[in-house]
């Protein structure tokens, strides 16, 4: 017999899992989760895990809660880790009682894991706080949508309406203007502040705030669809000092990636913390190349070499994970000058273990050529472990000036085996290097660039760029991943 987790996935912002949920998704044997649950969560699975959506939108249901019931006890009966993954909390209106009393009675062990509900989470993102100490000491959390087999609403109405200072309804904007009309018939100043918010802590996330009167017609005019939630009391009007999710640089900017996915956890990061709606658009697979010869050949003797020079993280990655493999390490580049092309490269190194002697200012092979002007080259040797397919301007420098220098392929670059373009359209498209330039364009051609804003990491890349007719409209100063993301955001700020 198993065991069933009911997992809190939170409001919808990814990076509001909490630990303990994170740590069990990534153990699940099955994990059946529902609609309102970041669909980015399901991906941290471990591979074999056994995923089952199980539905719950508003007003349409994939499966029915008996059929979940159900469908729990049989997973649990065959397997050891099963998580219930469900949006907000399992407690707060989410029917984790239900299930847990469910497998209470057929003997299944079950545990809660509590979750960020929407209740308080959503209402932080849009600058709202739901007690202060000078507008509201009381908060109530009500369903907006009961359950339609009640013949009477076990709401008190009156209560609400005059007793909490804060009222939060969750799953309540289909009943939007029923319980606006409610809460003042019964007693509630019509001109009570008041809110709706959609997609809350989502970069889609969309508020609607006014008079109690008058929020319903406001949301209608504004298309605010559920889900969502509603809050009525004076703490709605401090939103216009503290709101502050919605005043980052990129809210709501659609922002495609085209670096291999492995690789751009950096660059989304980055995005997201300031506000964008990020989708990855792959244009890229990095393959290591191996067996490789050459390679082995130049790790037997590899104090032969004066320099090293590393123009990439694929290239460090590849050449250090060869080192470790015929059983050596660091000690055997001891005297050998490192040279690295840019901060990324520079900061994996010394997480190998190698701090880079030089870097140059521009993190491009011409600034890597700079770097090699003020180098005594005549009679040195230079290792190069780069890609299969990359400009030969540092080794044509070196041989001009009397040195040596052995490529060596390390990793090359192919397109996608699967690859699907974005449901939407994004605002703006970022290309990191020439190959995710030509991929991009062999996978879906100019045409799909059309109305959108252009993001070159730098010189080079935009060249590539321009030389296919397109236009390109920031360039980042300093040629790395913040720097990029720095024009970005200057860009939409000017």
């Amino acid at each position: 017999m198993g065991k069933v987790y009911l997992v809190g996935a939170g409001p919808g912002d990814l990076k509001l899992i909490t630990l303990r949920g994170l740590e069990l998704i990534r153990q699940a044997d099955v994990i059946i989760y529902d609609n309102l649950a970041n669909k980015d969560l399901i991906l941290l699975a471990k591979d074999k895990a056994e995923l089952i959506y199980a539905g719950k939108k508003a007003s349409q249901h994939e499966l029915p809660q008996k059929d979940i019931n159900a469908l729990l006890l049989k997973k649990a009966r065959k397997n050891a880790v099963v998580v219930r993954l469900k949006g907000g909390d399992p407690f707060i209106f989410g029917r984790g009682g239900e299930e847990a009393e469910f497998l209470a009675d057929h003997g299944v062990l079950s545990e809660v894991v509590p979750g960020v509900t929407s209740a308080i989470s959503v209402p932080a993102y849009a600058g709202i706080p739901l007690t202060h100490r000078d507008r509201s000491s009381t908060v109530a959390f009500i369903t907006g949508h009961e359950d339609e087999k009640k013949t009477t609403s076990a709401i008190r109405w009156h209560e609400l309406a005059n007793g909490p200072d804060t009222l939060v309804f969750l799953m309540g904007i289909k009943n939007l203007n029923v319980i606006a009309d409610r809460l003042v018939r019964e007693g509630k100043d019509p001109g009570t502040p008041a809110c709706v918010i959609r997609s809350g802590t989502l970069p889609t996330q969309k508020v609607v705030a006014g008079s109690l009167s008058e929020i319903g017609s406001l949301a209608k005019k504004a298309g605010i669809k559920p889900p969502g939630i509603i809050i009525v009391g004076n703490v709605v009007s401090l939103r216009e000092k503290l709101e502050w999710f919605e005043k980052r640089p990129l809210f709501g900017k659609k922002v495609a990636i085209t670096r291999p996915h492995h690789q751009s956890m950096r660059l989304s990061n980055l995005l997201a913390d300031r506000g964008a709606q990020v989708t990855h658009i792959p244009t890229i697979e990095i393959s290591v190349i191996a067996p490789n010869k050459k390679l082995s050949e130049a790790l037997d003797s590899p104090g032969s070499y004066h320099y090293i020079i590393f123009t990439s993280v694929n290239g460090v990655s590849a050449f250090f994970d060869a080192l470790f493999r015929k059983g050596r390490d660091i000690r055997s580049l001891h005297g050998i000058k490192v040279i690295a092309i840019g901060d990324a490269t520079a900061s994996l190194l010394a997480a190998r273990g190698i701090i880079p002697d030089y870097m140059p200012q521009q993190f491009t092979s011409e600034g890597i050529i700079d770097v090699l002007k003020g180098l005594a080259v005549r009679n040195k040797r230079f290792l190069l472990p780069r890609a299969k397919e990359a400009r030969d301007i540092i080794v044509e420098f070196i041989k001009a000036q009397g040195g040596v220098c052995d490529v060596i392929p390390v990793y090359k670059t192919r397109l996608p085996e699967k690859t699907s373009p974005p449901d939407e359209k994004p605002d703006i498209v970022t290309f990191t290097s020439s190959s995710t330039v030509t991929n991009f364009i062999k996978l879906y051609g100019k045409d799909a660039l059309k109305d959108a804003i252009i993001a070159s990491i730098g010189p080079v890349t935009t060249e590539t760029l321009k030389a296919h007719g397109l236009q390109v409209s920031i360039e980042a100063k300093r040629y790395d991943i913040p720097g990029l993301v720095e024009a970005i955001v200057k860009y939409f700020a000017g």
